[in-house]
């Protein structure tokens, strides 16, 4: 039974034996990419994804990092009122774009997790392959297209109440 194990703070693919788990050490070619020529959710493609989403959270995290280190640099200096309106504006559109970030590396923690409890790359409401283009574009994705389909025509039908 292939299981997700740790292996230095980041899960990574396993294969249990007898209850416990040895951590097999995937190593992925620089051009890999899943195919649907392979088994669905194997260990190379969970370690694929894995590192997809770990590098993307590292980004977030540099980016925010960044943006912390730029919103500390004093606070707004600009005499005339126009300028102050404008950086305060910035500023303001830095904060929220960095809370939808963070809310993002919630979602990425999230998937990590899936990876580790063996439920990543299936959708939550049918049990069913979400489809490797669709974790391509969207690796944090829970639901397949069809599922989000009719999640957000239920969405529509709700709101126009």
């Amino acid at each position: 039974m292939v299981r997700p194990t740790f292996r230095g703070g980041a899960p990574s693919p396993g294969l249990e034996r007898n209850g416990a788990v040895q951590t097999m050490l995937i190593t992925l070619p620089p051009d890999y990419r899943p195919t649907d020529d392979e088994e669905f959710m194997n260990p190379r493609q969970l370690e694929y994804f894995r590192q997809k989403l770990l590098r993307w959270r590292q980004d977030l995290l540099r980016e925010a990092g960044e943006t912390l280190a730029s919103l500390s640099i004093g606070g707004i200096s600009e005499a005339d009122l126009t300028d102050r309106a404008s950086v305060e504006t910035d500023r303001a559109l830095e904060l929220r774009t960095r809370d939808r970030a963070r809310k993002l590396i919630s979602k990425i923690d999230q998937a990590l997790e899936r990876i580790e409890n063996g439920t990543y790359g299936y959708c939550e409401e049918t049990g069913e392959p979400i489809g490797l283009r669709r974790l391509e574009a969207r690796p944090i994705a829970t639901l397949s297209i069809e599922a989000q389909e009719r999640h957000e025509r239920m969405e529509r039908v709700h709101r126009d109440d």
